[in-house]
Parts: structure tokens; C-alpha cells; sequence
């Protein structure tokens, strides 16, 4: 589509117009993608908004809570007390392991549930502790077992009955679990990491206090960060984008490039910290409702062949990655795309300079991993003999089709040689 500005005008001030048609810039444009935009029914965000949970869930009716956290429930007790304070009887769900929620886990924290008999549930930590209660509180009122409901691993059933409500509160700054519709849960017994997933299930409620990341490690800060940073890098480059989903994702990835390395020096930083939780809800918000690309193409099958956390296995892969699509798109972008300029706005966004290429947000990318002190693919247990299997499982993963090329096999090969 060609489309040629030029007003028209009468009086006296039609020459000026009519000088400046003569000059109008023609702009090539490419058909919208039909899209949809879909979120947590109601988005909190603040320092201290931590304290309008207690009247939130009151407004709901509900009085029974579970609530369900990471490992150490301990930092939970300040919600928990203002519930109760509150008149909202709760119990509390600590998960037991560390990394990816397994579905063992998820059956745990289903029968915690339907034990205390609650009525509303809260995912209070982490992504595992957010994704965790978001399938409990749609399980808790459907007919059958988890294994019903799973993807892949199970037989998929649809959610049909309205879930219980559920309120995300994130204690770290990188999954935007707060405002997805799907739970992903590791089964170690196949190998793979598998979703429960529904309209449905967005949260009711997502309550994003940046206060709440204060006391996340450093290297947690990294890894999550990352993840934060690549939930809005790749949805803005995808097959996918849309106008609304580029400027939820350009916002966030501004945030995180002038803050994460903040973040990670300070984690006593309120604003660094802060500006890293709208990136993390705005890294949910592009993912939910664009396509992702080749990193967490791949991040979803080595979850569940490595068992590694998911954040960490992004941050391996992001450098190589970018680096990788943005060669491949040079050889071969799809005629009248405009996605390798977009890798060059990427690029001006993390580097802060007008005239940044795509190239260069490469090694910007690669020069804060080298700081961090990225692990690679290797320390969890990625070698070459198990690269044919990540790359047949890559391809067919759901967020490999949002890649804004098709990667060939010995491009996806070199990618993950690159990131171990």
C-alpha cells in the first residue's frame, strides 16, 4: 500500500498546502494483522499498593484465601496478617521445590485448595508461585483432574466453569505471569514442560508493588531481567506485532535498557527497580497478546530437557539469538517487511543513540550478559548430543511461528552452539 499525504485546503492558506504536497513524503505501509488484546481483568501498580489487596478481596465477597508462595512463606506474612485482619480466613501453599512448578506440585496446591475450602486464591512470589495459583484457582472449579486440562502431556479439555477469582502479586520483575491466561508446569517424567491455558484464566486482579522486589538477588534480578527485556524485544519484532502490542513493548524495553543494569548493581533502587516491573507487565502484556520468536521458541522444550529456570535459559539464548535473526533477515526478510528496521529501533532504544544499528543492539545485548555473568546452555546440562532433539522441539513449539524469519535447522544449531 502506498499512501501519499496531502491535505486539502481553501483560502488562503491553500498555497502553503498545496507546497506542501509538492513535497509530501509518500509512506509504505503493510496491511494490519487483525489483533485482539486481552489482560487481568483490573491492573494495580504502585509502591505500597501491596495494601489494597485485603479491600480488593473484601469487594469480591470472598472470605476463605489460599494463598500461595514461593519457598519461604515468611515474606508472604504481612499480606496474609492484613487478610486476616480483614475477616478473610488463610491458608497458605509454600512450594516445595525450587525452579519450574512441577505437576506434582500443581496437584498439591489443587488439593491445598479444596481443603481449606477456599474461595478466592492469591499467587503471591515469583512466576512459579503466580502461574501455580492462577491453575488452581481455575481448576478448583472444574469437573475431573489437572491432567484433564494440561497440554501435550494431558488431554486438553477446555476450561468451561468460571474459575475462582485470583489475585497475581509478582515479588520479582521478569515473567508478566500477572497478566497471561496460561499456567506452565515442567513434567520431569516426560521431559517437557507443558500449559494449561484459557481465556478464562486471566487473572482477576494483578497487583504489581515494586517495593515487593527490593530484596531480589542479584543474579535473580539478572536472569529475570532479561526475560523481562526479552518479553518485549521479541513481540515487537515478531510475525505478530500490532500497533498496540509496539507500544506496550518499546515502553517496557526502554525501561529495562536504562534500569536493569541499575537493578543489578542497586537492587536498593526503588526507581530502577520500579521501572523494571513495568517492563516485566509489559514483557506479559506483548507476549499475551503477540507472538514471542527463537528464544523462547526453545526456552519452553530445554525447560523441560534441562530442568533449568526458565529465565536463566533466555538470557543464554538472547545474544545469539538477536544476532542470528538479524544475519538471516539481511539474506532473506520477507518482501515489504519492515522487521529488520525494526531490530535497528530495538537497537536505538537499548543503546540510547539515534543512529544505533541492529548490529549494535547485538553487542549491547551480548556486553550486559558478559556483565551479569550469564551462564550458558552447558552449565545445565546442554551438550551437543542432545542439540537435535532441542532444535525438532524448538520447531514445532508455538513460539518458534512467531520468529519474524523461519530459521533453518543449522541456524537453530548454531544459536543454541552459541549459547552454551
Amino acid at each position: 500500500v502506498r499512501t501519499t499525504y496531502a491535505p486539502r485546503v481553501r483560502g488562503r492558506r491553500a498555497q502553503v498546502f498545496r507546497a506542501a504536497a509538492a513535497t509530501a513524503e509518500t509512506v509504505e505501509t503493510m496491511p494490519l494483522n487483525p489483533f485482539e488484546f486481552a489482560a487481568a481483568n483490573r491492573i494495580i501498580f504502585g509502591r505500597g499498593v501491596l495494601d489494597r489487596v485485603p479491600s480488593a478481596v473484601k469487594e469480591l465477597g470472598c472470605t476463605r484465601c489460599l494463598v500461595v508462595t514461593g519457598r519461604n512463606p515468611a515474606r508472604a506474612e504481612p499480606l496474609t496478617q492484613a487478610l486476616e485482619e480483614a475477616g478473610v480466613a488463610c491458608s497458605v501453599f509454600p512450594l516445595s521445590i525450587a525452579g519450574e512448578p512441577t505437576l506434582g506440585v500443581a496437584e498439591e496446591a489443587l488439593e491445598a485448595g479444596k481443603q481449606c475450602r477456599a474461595d478466592i486464591v492469591i499467587g503471591f512470589g515469583g512466576g512459579s508461585a503466580v502461574d501455580t495459583g492462577k491453575a488452581v484457582a481455575a481448576l478448583l472449579t472444574q469437573p475431573g483432574v489437572l491432567m484433564d486440562y494440561m497440554e501435550v502431556v494431558g488431554k486438553g479439555e477446555p476450561i468451561t466453569v468460571e474459575p475462582l477469582p485470583f489475585i497475581a502479586v509478582p515479588t520479582t520483575a521478569g515473567t508478566g505471569s500477572e497478566v497471561t491466561k496460561n499456567s506452565v508446569f515442567d513434567s520431569p517424567e516426560a521431559n517437557v514442560k507443558a500449559s494449561i491455558r484459557s481465556n478464562m484464566m486471566l487473572p482477576t486482579l494483578a497487583v504489581v508493588d515494586p517495593l515487593l522486589t527490593l530484596q531480589v538477588p542479584q543474579d535473580i534480578t539478572a536472569s529475570t531481567g532479561l526475560d523481562a527485556l526479552t518479553q518485549c524485544l521479541e513481540p515487537y519484532v515478531s510475525n505478530a506485532a500490532n500497533p498496540l502490542t509496539d507500544a506496550v513493548a518499546l515502553e517496557g524495553l526502554k525501561r529495562a535498557a536504562r534500569s536493569l543494569r541499575v537493578a543489578y548493581h542497586d537492587g536498593s533502587n526503588i526507581d530502577a527497580r520500579e521501572d523494571m516491573c513495568v517492563a516485566s507487565l509489559f514483557g506479559g502484556l506483548s507476549l499475551a497478546n503477540a507472538r514471542l520468536g527463537a528464544v523462547h521458541g526453545f526456552a519452553g522444550p530445554l525447560g523441560g530437557m534441562l530442568h533449568g529456570p526458565h529465565g536463566a535459559l533466555c538470557a543464554a539464548m538472547l545474544p545469539a539469538a538477536m544476532e542470528i535473526n538479524v544475519r538471516a533477515l539481511r539474506e532473506r526478510a520477507p518482501p515489504g517487511s519492515d522487521y529488520l528496521s525494526r531490530f535497528d529501533t530495538v537497537a536505538q532504544v537499548l543503546t540510547g543513540s539515534k543512529e544505533a544499528t541492529a548490529q549494535e543492539g547485538v553487542e549491547w545485548i551480548k556486553a550486559i550478559c558478559d556483565e551479569f555473568g550469564i551462564p550458558g546452555l552447558s552449565s545445565y546440562g546442554m551438550s551437543e548430543e542432545r542439540i537435535a532433539e532441542a532444535v525438532e522441539k524448538g520447531q514445532r513449539s508455538s513460539s518458534m511461528k512467531g520468529n519474524p524469519v523461519a530459521l533453518t535447522e543449522a541456524e537453530l544449531s548454531e544459536m543454541l552452539r552459541k549459547s552454551m
